[in-house]
């Protein structure tokens, strides 16, 4: 019985649609902010078209942007352990649980998605603020005298985050654990491993794939935002999104906004390639696909 023929134009044709969508949506808005930030900027805000390479020269010699990546990153890191951390037990109590309304459970985990990013955001200072409800509730108590500044420093940042990317890393550990086969786990404890064992050496391992990706998501998502430093922390909180908004937006100066723009697109690509490299998305992929 003869092979029919791999291949041909009717894969092409079938993603055409969604080639497209990509190179009209990613790839020349992408390519505008490359050329943009090879331009300069005039004192009445618009791009010069002079080619050079000065905002590049003047953005990496100076270690003030390098010290606001880092910072950009770290901060990054620690929302999405801090996600990790409290997204994991959520997750595992989902896939595990047994009550016939665990898909209106789910959907609970979505409404965060169906509120304005910004009015969540904002939500904290009425938590955290000097009149927010920590404060008066110790205040009512008597635990304190005066209100305690818990706003406009890098917790508040922190929290913020975790508050934005805690669903995502949910959602990627749970479709994990919830396709995992149970008999592996009855087959460890049947053997005599205690539950706790069994969930340190067969049912974390497992779920580690849900769990990168659920990583990734969050750091990337965490270090491209500007608006959680910018309504919740302060001058020395700044992350480099916010920096990008602070040139363009109020100094006008497109083309240093569109570099700055270039080199945190290609320090985050970076960070995915070598997760790629050494965890492997294809293992990702597979795990949330099955």
């Amino acid at each position: 019985m003869q092979a029919t023929p791999q291949g041909g134009i009717k894969p092409w044709l079938l993603l055409s649609p969604a080639l497209t969508a990509l190179f009209f949506l990613l790839i020349i808005p992408t390519a505008f902010v490359a050329v943009y930030s090879l331009w300069l900027s005039s004192a009445t805000g618009l791009a010069t078209r002079e080619w050079t390479l000065s905002n590049w020269t003047s953005m990496l010699a100076d270690p003030f942007y390098w010290a606001i990546l880092w910072q950009t990153l770290r901060i990054a890191l620690e929302g999405t352990i801090g996600c990790a951390l409290m997204g994991y037990p959520v997750a595992y109590f989902l896939a595990r649980c047994r009550l016939r309304n665990k898909s209106f459970l789910v959907l609970l985990l979505l409404l965060p998605f169906w509120i304005s990013y910004i009015i969540r955001t904002l939500s904290w200072i009425n938590i955290l603020g000097a009149n927010g409800l920590i404060n008066t509730l110790l205040e009512a108590l008597g635990a304190i005298d005066a209100p305690l500044q818990m706003l406009y420093n890098e917790v508040a940042v922190v929290l913020g985050l975790i508050h934005y990317l805690l669903p995502f890393m949910i959602l990627n550990i749970y479709v994990v654990l919830e396709g995992l086969d149970r008999n592996i786990e009855a087959s460890a404890a049947s053997l005599g491993a205690p539950p706790f064992r069994v969930f340190l050496e067969v049912t974390l391992p497992l779920s580690l794939p849900g769990l990168a990706a659920g990583g990734l998501l969050c750091f990337v998502l965490g270090a491209g935002t500007y608006v959680t430093p910018m309504i919740l922390g302060g001058p020395q909180n700044a992350m480099f999104a916010t920096l990008i908004y602070d040139t363009i937006i109020i100094q006008l100066n497109w083309p240093m906004g569109a570099a700055m723009s270039m080199l945190l697109l290609m320090l985050l690509g970076g960070i995915v390639m070598l997760y790629n490299r050494f965890l492997g998305l294809g293992q990702i992929y597979k795990s949330l696909a099955g």
